[in-house]
């Protein structure tokens, strides 16, 4: 039996959907159901469903986002989208990332049926059991380190971590760090270091702030780890890249 997760906000769908679809006529079986994201990429994570059907337009969420993240950490995973949200482009997008079936509220039952048969189909011809190496969502994958490294980018001078960029990509750290290596070839602090750097550059440039400050500005508590990540990286110390590069 194909274990299967329902997410969405409104509980008269998830209900809907449990009770009116034929599950068991598929070899499926409802294992789970949640209310948010959130939850749901938690719910996710502890059942590894083989089908998702799930709402993409939640409240504080960022849909496409979460379906990357799902389908980047899950490729095995089928997931059928269904949401309320008529655009055609935002529809294509999604399935560029790897979304099996896009259906729009309300889904006619044969619809849903036509989706569920179509998904449990890919099932029948992927190699059995939960290894998922073999199987690649390369557009997913991309998707999430592009946001990664816009979310570091974005908040590298705050108190950043690898679980917090993790949560917000709808992925497990573990993974995340993993996609890191694999395309970008450095870890997550590798990262992070390299942006703060790079900001520190620019902030170096005005000859009124003192290194100290700048080390504060672009995240750093101690001046002396800032000035040691920046040596690291740069080969000089950073008033020696300031006077190199902007004069005494």
């Amino acid at each position: 039996m194909y274990k299967v997760v329902l997410v969405d906000d409104e509980t008269l769908i998830v209900e809907g959907l449990r009770q009116v679809v034929d599950w068991t006529a598929h070899g499926c079986q409802v294992v789970a159901t949640a209310g948010d994201a959130v939850s749901g990429a938690k719910t996710i994570r502890e059942h590894r469903p083989d089908i998702l059907f799930t709402d993409i337009k939640m409240p504080g969420e960022d849909g496409l986002t979460m379906l990357a993240g799902l389908k980047a950490e899950f490729p095995r995973m089928q997931i059928a989208v269904l949401t309320g949200y008529r655009d055609f482009e935002y529809a294509q997008r999604a399935i560029r990332l790897g979304v099996a079936r896009f259906l729009l509220k309300p889904s006619k039952m044969e619809e849903l049926e036509e989706a569920l048969s179509y998904m449990t189909a890919v099932l029948d011809r992927l190699p059995p059991g939960e290894e998922e190496e073999g199987v690649r969502e390369d557009g997913a994958n991309s998707f999430i380190v592009r946001q990664a490294q816009t979310y570091i980018a974005r908040h590298c001078a705050e108190k950043l971590s690898l679980q917090e960029v993790a949560e917000r990509c709808f992925v497990s750290q573990w993974h995340l760090s993993k996609l890191l290596n694999k395309h970008l070839g450095q870890a997550f602090y590798e990262l992070l270091n390299s942006e703060r750097v790079r900001r520190a550059k620019e902030l170096l440039e005005d000859p009124a702030l003192r290194i100290s400050e700048i080390a504060e500005l672009v995240g750093y508590t101690d001046t002396a780890h800032f000035s040691r990540v920046f040596k690291k990286l740069e080969g000089v110390s950073a008033e020696e890249w300031r006077n190199a590069h902007c004069g005494k």
